[in-house]
C-alpha cells in the first residue's frame, strides 16, 4: 500500500516514462527521449524564438505569418501560414519539426497550380500522429474567385493540395474558405468552413476524410432552416475518434441577429 508521500513520486516517474516512450515512438534518439521525460515533469522551459528556416528566401514581399501549429508528440509538430512573394502575391507554406528540430519552410505542394490569382494562406493544421497531419485554407483561382483547399502530410511528407471536393458545385458565389481542420487518426479528419451560394449568401460546410481520401463537402445539415439571414460558417471542428466529431459556428436569423450553432458527427 503506497503512502501519501510516495504517490507524487510515482506519478512523477510515470510522467517521465510516458513522455520518454512517446518520444521514442516518434523516432527520437535516446538522448532526446530522456530530455522529453525531463521536460514532462519540470513543466518545460520556452526556448528562444527564431525565424522560420527557409522563409526569408520565400518571403520576398516582406509579409509572413504562422496561423496554426499542431503537435502530435513531444518535438514533433507541423505549422502553416502565409508569405508574400517577390510579385506581391500571397502564398501558403508548411513547415515541420522532427525530434525537436524545425525543418525548412516550403510552399504548399501543388498550390502554385491552383493559386493563379496569387492569394493563398493556411488557416488550420491538425496532426494525428508524428508526421501525419492535415491542413486547410484558401487560394484564389484564375478568375479571381476564392476557393477552399486541403492538403495531407503522410509519414513526414506533404502531399499535393486539392480544392475541397464538392465545393466547386457549392461555391457559386466564388468565395470559399476552410476555417478548421481536426484529425483523430492518420487519414481520418474532418474540416469545415464556408462558401457563397448562387444568391450571394454565406453558407457553412463540413467535409470528412476517410482512409486518406477527402469526401464531398456538404452544407451543414439543418443550417438552411436556421440561416435565414444568409450568413453562416463553420468556425471550429474537433474530432475525438474516427467519424466522431463536433463542429460549431455562426448563422444569421431572420431578424439579422448572429446566432451560434453546434453539430455532431457520430
Amino acid at each position: 500500500m503506497s503512502t501519501p508521500t510516495a504517490q507524487p513520486a510515482r506519478r512523477r516517474l510515470a510522467a517521465i516514462v510516458a513522455a520518454a516512450a512517446a518520444a521514442l515512438m516518434a523516432g527520437a534518439s535516446p538522448a532526446a527521449a530522456q530530455a522529453a521525460g525531463a521536460r514532462a515533469v519540470s513543466g518545460g522551459a520556452w526556448g528562444t524564438a527564431r525565424e522560420v528556416t527557409g522563409l526569408a528566401a520565400l518571403n520576398q514581399g516582406g509579409f509572413a505569418n504562422i496561423t496554426s501549429v499542431s503537435c502530435a508528440s513531444p518535438g514533433t509538430c507541423s505549422a502553416g501560414g502565409s508569405y508574400t512573394d517577390s510579385s506581391g502575391g500571397g502564398q501558403a507554406f508548411v513547415v515541420s519539426e522532427v525530434n525537436g528540430s524545425w525543418g525548412k519552410a516550403k510552399e504548399v505542394p501543388g498550390l502554385a497550380a491552383l493559386n493563379q490569382g496569387g492569394s493563398a494562406l493556411i488557416t488550420s493544421v491538425s496532426c494525428a500522429r508524428a508526421g501525419t497531419c492535415a491542413a486547410g485554407g484558401s487560394y484564389t483561382d484564375s478568375s479571381g474567385g476564392q476557393q477552399a483547399f486541403v492538403v495531407n502530410e503522410t509519414n513526414g511528407s506533404w502531399g499535393t493540395a486539392e480544392q475541397v471536393p464538392g465545393t466547386a458545385a457549392l461555391n457559386q458565389g466564388g468565395h470559399a474558405f476552410t476555417n478548421a481542420v481536426s484529425c483523430a487518426a492518420a487519414g481520418t479528419c474532418s474540416a469545415g468552413g464556408f462558401y457563397f451560394d448562387g444568391s450571394g449568401h454565406r453558407q457553412a460546410f463540413v467535409v470528412t476524410e476517410v482512409n486518406g481520401t477527402w469526401g464531398t463537402a456538404q452544407e451543414v445539415p439543418g443550417t438552411a432552416a436556421l440561416n435565414q439571414g444568409g450568413n453562416a460558417e463553420t468556425l471550429s471542428v474537433s474530432c475525438a475518434g474516427a467519424g466522431t466529431c463536433a463542429a460549431g459556428g455562426i448563422y444569421t436569423d431572420s431578424s439579422g441577429h448572429h446566432q451560434a450553432f453546434v453539430v455532431t458527427k457520430a
